[in-house]
């Protein structure tokens, strides 16, 4: 793989005389404490400013500053005017512009598109402090504010925003988010290194729009530069009609041609042959090689060409070997060029080993911000995922290749955040990242790393090639629990459990001692159809690690259960396999208290099936095979009430469809059967742990036992038990009550365990 230069061999800027900031500045009058008469970079977020590792800015910021510039923060600014832009003065290098953690239309909607009412990343859980498409309009204020400077487009929403892509919101396929913001320069993925070399040129005089060589960033221009060769899209992924192939013994020669050639015979005169002379054609190179994908004009008006894009902007993730991409946007070309280098375990050390403050801005006083509560006491271990979950953007953000911090940069964060961290009480609530059981699994051999185009190294099965030893994230627990002062060591993150089977000690050892009378796993469903359109395994393997987590909770002497967590209405599903999905769960003591619907994000594959009707996961032709939609509201409600099938507010909907689905043999009260056949006494209500618009109530039911179950979308707004915050102690106590079947000052009954 390409070498890239180390974060830390860069030099310093000249302003690192000013030595590191408590916090970055939000104010002028801060800058003044520093000292400053200017910032260098100014970072506008939609998230309120946490200097903490799991925020963007905060990262971005530090380690930006850890390069000798001077960082100021502008977050959540009010976009109604260019004013709140202009509080800091105007930047010397360029704006870094962000929506935040999170899409601002996540946030801020749904996924039945009705508005939410709070935001876990501001203050006090307010909602409405970011705009929607925030990139758009914090870009385009920035440009009023200061029209000369250059602004750098990032985070999450950019990135994936960076090629035309469908819009569930407007039910459209929108333009590369560069055409509409104003932005000179978009980095997509972990932006560390694009952002250290973009500051280091723009330092150095180098204008912003000669800046096309940065691997990770996308930008506008004319046209294909001398130099570079130039493939079609269809050339490696062909849509359409797929040609029969020729039977090699059908004799398929112009007979008659060739006759008439024969019979001129041999040429007499040897001066009148003509020599022909085969010239060497120019070697085509990676690094020189861009796929030019279909217009934005032709995937707004061909769904079948959307999937195709998709597809190939899929093929092309491996920084291994992963070429430039071009798409046409009327009379000009975005460039997409190919994915960042990942970060070795010294530069995320570094990264990770910044000063930062670990708490939020003094700024916002007593407010709780729910988005850090709940990971205050977390440390990240490691970045990337390669399961490739078709309905997730971790993968298209991070990539597939892990990359993994050193034990002893986590004990350092473990043991700064013991005794640095206001409330900590030896409890670690995390002790993973996207998910927790990938740390220092990769490939046994970097050169098929190197070459490997496949969307995941488990599906359809566990690639032959993954090394699956857990032996050093073992030991990373056993590290981190004997530390002083550390009593606990929680693994909140998502277990990827058919990974986990393949190390029975280490299950074990999450079994024995890292789980919180509750652990949290997404089979996401029973049925082989929507689950190989989500690239997911076959929920055998979920009984399988659910065998050896009750084996090994049984030997440790504790009561603790399984969370799974179910998507409805994914692309490729049928009513049937909801049908069947809800039987399973009656079938296990299961109940669903929070139920998440398919949330076609920007980019996802899973997203292209929505928005095409066609499988990218696959080769996409006008004729191949179609994918089972689930689009109208009432169809959606429909796949909810399935998972929601002891919710009597559904019965009425469920009994019409088992009946149209001839599967009436269901409705009565046998335990076999689905749902009664006639509505309880009274108002049939069922009260859910959240209301109407996703805010939560102050029910004291907020656990998951009792065979209760929460469903969530990976990547939406954190909440917990009961949607808004973290679980505390008390909540975890109420949860493994409520797991052993309600209160035992209420009820003797045996745990409802699934079976």
């Amino acid at each position: 793989m390409q070498a890239a230069t180390p974060l830390f061999d860069y030099p310093k800027y000249w302003a690192e005389c000013f030595g590191p900031a408590p916090f970055l500045p939000i104010s002028r009058a801060e800058m003044d404490q520093l000292g400053w008469d200017s910032c260098d970079i100014i970072i506008v977020t939609g998230d309120a400013y946490v200097d903490h590792p799991s925020f963007g800015m905060a990262i971005i910021g530090r380690l930006l500053e850890a390069q000798g510039f001077r960082v100021g923060i502008i977050a959540q600014p009010d976009w109604q005017s260019k004013d709140d832009f202009m509080k800091l003065g105007e930047p010397n290098l360029f704006f870094g512009v962000a929506a935040g953690n999170m899409d601002s239309m996540i946030n801020r909607y749904t996924a039945d598109k009705k508005i939410r009412s709070d935001d876990a990343y501001t203050p006090g859980n307010v909602a409405g402090k970011r705009p929607d498409r925030a990139s758009l309009v914090y870009s385009q204020r920035c440009k009023e504010a200061y029209s000369h400077v250059p602004i750098v487009l990032g985070g999450i929403e950019a990135s994936l925003r960076r090629i035309a892509h469908y819009d569930y919101w407007q039910d459209k396929v929108r333009r590369s988010i560069l055409m509409d913001a104003t932005a000179d320069i978009l980095l997509y993925g972990n932006a560390e290194r694009a952002v250290v070399e973009i500051a280091q040129r723009l330092s150095r005089g180098e204008r912003v729009e000669s800046i096309t060589d940065v691997r990770g960033t996308a930008f506008v221009r004319r046209d294909t530069p001398a130099g570079w060769f130039e493939v079609d899209s269809t050339r490696i992924d062909r849509p359409g009609r797929v040609d029969k192939i020729i039977n090699p013994y059908v004799n398929t020669q112009d007979t008659e041609a060739c006759a008439i050639e024969q019979a001129k015979g041999e040429v007499e005169d040897p001066n009148e042959a003509k020599v022909v002379q085969l010239l060497e054609s120019p070697r085509m190179t990676r690094e020189k090689t861009v796929i030019r994908l279909p217009s934005f004009e032709k995937v707004r008006n061909d769904p079948v060409l959307y999937a195709h894009a998709n597809r190939v902007l899929h093929l092309e993730t491996n920084p291994g070997n992963a070429r430039a991409l071009v798409q046409r946007h009327g009379d000009v070309d975005v460039w997409f060029t190919p994915p960042p280098i990942p970060m070795t375990t010294e530069e995320m050390d570094y990264v990770f080993g910044m000063p930062y403050a670990r708490v939020p801005h003094p700024a916002y006083g007593k407010e709780k911000i729910p988005a850090y509560e709940m990971i205050r006491f977390s440390v990240n271990i490691m970045r990337g995922c390669f399961g490739g979950c078709t309905f997730c953007s971790i993968t298209e953000h991070e990539g597939r290749i892990i990359q993994n911090r050193s034990h002893d940069s986590i004990i350092r964060e473990i043991e700064e955040m013991r005794d640095k961290v206001p409330g900590f009480t030896g409890v670690v609530s995390d002790l993973g990242g996207p998910t927790a059981n990938m740390y220092r699994i990769a490939c046994k051999d970097p050169e098929i790393e190197r070459h490997c185009r496949k969307p995941s190294c488990v599906f359809p099965g566990i690639c032959e090639n993954l090394n699956t030893d857990h032996s050093s994230l073992i030991e990373l627990y056993r590290k981190a629990r004997a530390l002083p002062g550390v009593k606990k060591i929680l693994i909140a993150s998502g277990l990827r459990y058919d990974l986990a089977v393949e190390s029975p000690e280490y299950v074990k050892e999450l079994v024995t001692h890292h789980v919180g009378g509750y652990l949290k796993i997404a089979p996401e469903h029973t049925e082989r159809g929507p689950l190989d359109k989500m690239m997911k395994p076959g929920i055998g393997s979920y009984d399988r690690f659910k065998q050896m987590f009750e084996k090994y909770t049984k030997e440790a002497g504790k009561e603790q259960y399984l969370i799974p967590y179910f998507i409805a209405a994914h692309p490729g599903t049928t009513d049937e396999d909801m049908m069947n999905l809800a039987l399973w769960l009656k079938r296990s003591g299961f109940r669903a208290d929070q139920v998440q619907a398919f949330y076609p994000s920007p980019m996802a594959t899973a997203t292209a099936m929505y928005h095409s009707g066609k499988n990218p996961l696959r080769k996409v032709t006008y004729k191949s095979d179609g994918v089972t939609i689930v689009k109208s509201d009432q169809q959606r409600r429909l796949h909810k009430a399935f998972l929601r099938y002891h919710d009597p507010k559904g019965w009425p909907m469920l009994r019409e469809a088992l009946k149209e689905m001839g599967r009436a043999d269901l409705i009565g009260p046998g335990k076999h059967q689905l749902i009664p056949a006639t509505q309880p006494v009274g108002d049939g209500s069922y009260q859910s742990a959240r209301r109407k618009n996703s805010t939560p109530v102050g029910s004291k039911k907020t656990g998951t036992g009792g065979g209760r179950i929460l469903t969530q979308h990976t990547g939406l707004p954190p909440r917990a038990s009961d949607g808004s915050k973290a679980w505390d102690k008390g909540q975890e106590g109420q949860a493994a009550g409520y797991a052993k079947g309600g209160p035992r000052k209420k009820s003797r009954r045996q745990p409802n365990m699934p079976r």
